[in-house]
């Protein structure tokens, strides 16, 4: 997977973690909002708590039930009381219940407590307790009904032929205490007596009957008098409690609105940083190792024990950095190309310096015997022969063409670097032209020490080449056999085919051979080697020309050789092939 891909696939994945991360947020957050209005809502109404309230604050041990101080203190607060009953209707634990709530339930007595009677001034909310314990237990949390009482009360003294409440005083206090009104409506519907309100309508409809009904902030009971056909409504204002109610809630809202915010910037913080040390850090790093290979620091960061930053003990990349693998394996390529060039860049430098010292005294000699024999052909005080004359005269042309040919070579192999050598092929015989060469070779006195043998290709060859410059490649290969080797070498060139298209001319000696660093540098154009013992010479430019040459021709060219082995090149380039014409050898 590239690195574009990989970047799209860990940005998906992220996008996926936060969505995930902000829902969970969300609902912990909602979670806890509604946790504290539920907790708001039992401290304002114990009926409307769930099971799993009780579990952790009512404590059964030895068949007996205890509570604990909060638990107690909504009970108190809220004028009611509780009881834990075992399965058989025994109580087994209470609070601050009445004195006539007995110590055993019968089964009818809690089904009519269970299932509410609608007469009763008292009212039962109830739960089991069963999560801790081998067998439930069951919770009633009781509280009279005051609305029912008051109106057991007033129905109990009212003039139903007057149409008259006839509160008593007793009455009337608990109406002021518990902020209770009460109304008597005959049987069209219209208020005929009434107390402690006077926002009711005089008339009540079916519509305004039902909305009564439905208000949340109140409590309402209500009787019929079947003979009369007249009804009373006995009612409590309970807005105190939905107002602390809505107080806390509002409190809760607004500590959520605090919290929330505070929450979203903690995690918008820790993403930053996170996103920091995930695409930050590995960023600076490698810029930094970029500014390190401006700087010719030629290696990855490394911290104070000097190991690579980037990598952990192991030798592998740490976490954060495998995001960007394709980009550290190519800057610890290129790392490495540089270090490379730049050693070659000084070996090639130092070897360069030693050319140029090498030729300066190239140069010098020669121009110095030349200098020298003009003086002395120059001088006053002898007179020479004619025979010194001409000897000296033939040193100073040798020693000219020597230097003459030193810049020919200087100038042939920069013309070749800078593709300016123009170059006329021609369809050749290559057995004829290799044999002539090698013909002119034996032919030379100095040469006489050596063997020759030419192996030609079995028919006609063909071959498109300039003849003047490949001319050239073949001397300077024959000249360094000769020259690099002692007497008795075997030189064998032989010509031969590969799969009908291309020629390979493979020149052969048996001679002393080279060592892997005289082979490896062989065709630089600074380097000359040093097993010979005609050290004036080589120009050190021979091998350099030669295998431009090759590759201006579209060939190659390859060379073996081991110490004491021998020495073979081969020369491989396109040909034309005449079969079943033959060639005779040397």
């Amino acid at each position: 997977m590239n690195i574009h891909k990989r970047f799209i696939v860990q940005f998906f994945i992220q996008l996926i973690l936060v969505f995930i991360l902000f829902f969970f947020l969300l609902i912990f957050i909602w979670g806890i909002i509604g946790l504290s209005i539920m907790n708001n809502e039992v401290t304002q109404d114990l009926s409307k708590a769930d099971d799993s309230f009780f579990s952790n604050r009512i404590t059964i041990h030895e068949n007996k039930a205890t509570f604990d101080n909060e638990l107690k203190q909504l009970v108190a607060n809220q004028n009611g009381w509780l009881l834990v009953l075992t399965q058989k209707g025994d109580v087994i634990g209470s609070y601050h219940a009445p004195e006539q709530v007995p110590t055993q339930f019968t089964q009818s007595e809690v089904a009519a407590l269970l299932l509410q009677d609608s007469s009763a001034s008292e009212e039962y909310t109830h739960w089991l307790l069963k999560e801790k314990y081998p067998q439930p237990y069951l919770i009633l949390f009781g509280r009279k009904i005051t609305e029912t009482r008051l109106l057991n009360e007033i129905k109990s003294n009212i003039d139903w032929k007057n149409h008259q409440l006839h509160l008593t005083s007793a009455t009337l206090q608990q109406l002021n205490e518990e902020n209770g009104w009460a109304q008597l409506i005959d049987p069209n519907g219209k208020v005929v007596d009434q107390y402690g309100t006077h926002k009711e309508p005089i008339t009540y409809s079916i519509q305004e009957l039902h909305s009564i009904s439905k208000k949340k902030q109140d409590s309402i009971d209500a009787y019929f008098d079947e003979k009369s056909e007249q009804t009373i409504i006995v009612g409590l204002d309970d807005t105190s409690s939905i107002q602390n109610l809505e107080v806390s809630l509002a409190k809760t809202m607004n500590k959520g609105f605090v919290v929330i915010p505070i929450l979203l910037f903690l995690l918008l913080l820790m993403g930053t940083f996170w996103y920091a040390r995930k695409f930050g850090v590995p960023l600076i790093m490698m810029m930094k190792w970029i500014q390190n290979l401006g700087n010719g620091l030629f290696e990855q960061p490394h911290d104070l024990h000097q190991r690579p930053m980037m990598l952990n003990k192991k030798g592998k990349l740490k976490r954060k950095y495998r995001l960007y693998k394709d980009l550290i394996a190519t800057l610890s390529q290129l790392t490495e190309i540089l270090k490379q060039n730049e050693a070659q860049r000084r070996k090639m430098k130092q070897t360069r310096e030693e050319w140029i010292s090498g030729l300066s005294h190239d140069l010098k000699t020669p121009l110095s015997s030349i200098s020298g024999y003009a003086q002395m052909l120059e001088s006053e005080n002898y007179s020479w022969t004619e025979a010194e004359t001409r000897e000296f005269a033939g040193i100073i042309t040798e020693k000219s063409a020597y230097m003459m040919n030193l810049l020919e070579d200087l100038t042939l192999t920069y013309r070749l670097k800078n593709q300016a050598l123009p170059i006329a092929k021609e369809q050749v015989d290559m057995n004829e032209f290799i044999r002539l060469t090698i013909i002119h070779f034996i032919n030379d006195p100095t040469n006489n020490d050596k063997e020759f043998l030419f192996k030609p290709y079995n028919g006609t060859i063909m071959a498109s080449i300039d003849p003047k410059w490949f001319q050239r490649i073949i001397d300077n290969l024959l000249a360094n056999a000769i020259k690099y080797n002692p007497s008795g070498t075997k030189i064998t060139v032989t010509i031969s085919s590969i799969e009908q298209h291309l020629m390979m001319i493979t020149i052969e000696d048996d001679g002393i051979g080279m060592d892997n660093e005289t082979l490896n540098k062989l065709f630089h154009r600074y380097y000359r080697g040093t097993n010979t013992s005609d050290s004036g010479s080589g120009t050190g430019l021979g091998m350099a020309i030669t295998k431009q040459l090759v590759h201006l021709h579209g060939g190659s060219i390859n060379v073996k050789s081991a110490p004491q082995k021998g020495t073979t090149v081969r020369i491989i380039l396109p040909l034309l092939i005449e079969e079943n014409i033959k060639n005779p050898g040397i």
